[in-house]
C-alpha cells in the first residue's frame, strides 16, 4: 500500500511538474530501479490512470491543431476568401463565409452539397465560396476544367447549372459527356472545350492545389468557416453550429 501510494505522488509530481522538476539523473540505479517498479505497479492497480492521461493529451493536441488552423486560415485569408477565381453563392455580402474545396467525383462531396444546399436555404447571411480540387483522377481533373471554363465563358450563372449536374452527373465524365451537357445547357460546347485545357484554366486549378497545400489539406470535402477549418464531411447540424459560433 505504502508503495503505491509512493508511486501514486511520484507519477502526480511528475505529469505536474514542469519539465526537467523531476531529476532522474540525480537517482541513484537503485532508487531508478526502486522508482520505476513502483510507478509500474501503480499503473497496473489503477489502469484508469493511463487512460485519463491519454485524453488529456489528445485534448491538448486537438486544441493545439485547432489553434494552428487558425494561423493558416489569417494568414492565407486573401487567397481563402478572395480569390477572383472563385464562384461566390449564397448571400455575397453575408456575416459568414463559408469556403469549400471540392472533387465532382467525391462521395462525401456528393453527400456534403445537399446539407450545404440547405444550410444556404435555412441561413440567408452566408457567403459561399467554391474552390475546385480535383483530386481523384482523370474525371475529377476534366469535371473540374469544365466548370471552370463553363464560368470563364458564360458566367455564374451557367457555372452554378453546371456544378449543380456535375455533382449530380452518375455516367462517366469524358469529353463526349461534357461537350453534350454544354450543349444541353444551351452554352458554347465549343468555346467552352478549347477554354478547358488553356492557361487560364490551368491557373485557377493549380491556385487551389498550392493553397490546399499551404492549409494541409489532402481530401475533400474540407471547409474553412469563418476562421474555423474542418477537414471531411460534417452534417447541417454541425456547420451550422459552427456558423453560429463564428457569429459569437
Amino acid at each position: 500500500m505504502i508503495r503505491t501510494t509512493f508511486a501514486a505522488l511520484a507519477l502526480s509530481t511528475a505529469l505536474a511538474a514542469p519539465a526537467g522538476a523531476l531529476d532522474l539523473s540525480a537517482m541513484t540505479d537503485a532508487e531508478k530501479a526502486a522508482f520505476g517498479e513502483a510507478v509500474k505497479a501503480y499503473l497496473m492497480e489503477n489502469p484508469q490512470v493511463l487512460v485519463e492521461a491519454i485524453n488529456v493529451l489528445e485534448e491538448r493536441q486537438q486544441a493545439a491543431e485547432a489553434q494552428n488552423d487558425k494561423v493558416l486560415v489569417a494568414t492565407n485569408a486573401k487567397d481563402i476568401f478572395e480569390a477572383p477565381a472563385d464562384w461566390v453563392g449564397g448571400n455575397p455580402e453575408g456575416d459568414v463565409t463559408v469556403v469549400e474545396f471540392m472533387d465532382y467525383r467525391c462521395t462525401y462531396c456528393r453527400k456534403a452539397y445537399s446539407e450545404v444546399e440547405e444550410l444556404l436555404k435555412q441561413d440567408g447571411n452566408i457567403r459561399f465560396v467554391v474552390k475546385e480540387f480535383p483530386i481523384l483522377g482523370q474525371e475529377s481533373e476534366l469535371s473540374a476544367r469544365f466548370a471552370v471554363a463553363v464560368k470563364q465563358i458564360a458566367g455564374d450563372a451557367a457555372y452554378k447549372t453546371i456544378h449543380d449536374a456535375l455533382i449530380g452527373f452518375r455516367g462517366a465524365i469524358t469529353l463526349e459527356s461534357l461537350t453534350r451537357l454544354a450543349e444541353e445547357n444551351k452554352l458554347d460546347a465549343k468555346a467552352i472545350m478549347q477554354r478547358m485545357n488553356e492557361e487560364e484554366v490551368t491557373a485557377v486549378l493549380r491556385a487551389n492545389h498550392q493553397l490546399a497545400e499551404r492549409m494541409r489539406i489532402s481530401g475533400t470535402p474540407a471547409f474553412i468557416i469563418g476562421e474555423e477549418l474542418m477537414r471531411g464531411y460534417a452534417p447541417l447540424a454541425t456547420m451550422q453550429e459552427i456558423v453560429d459560433g463564428q457569429r459569437g
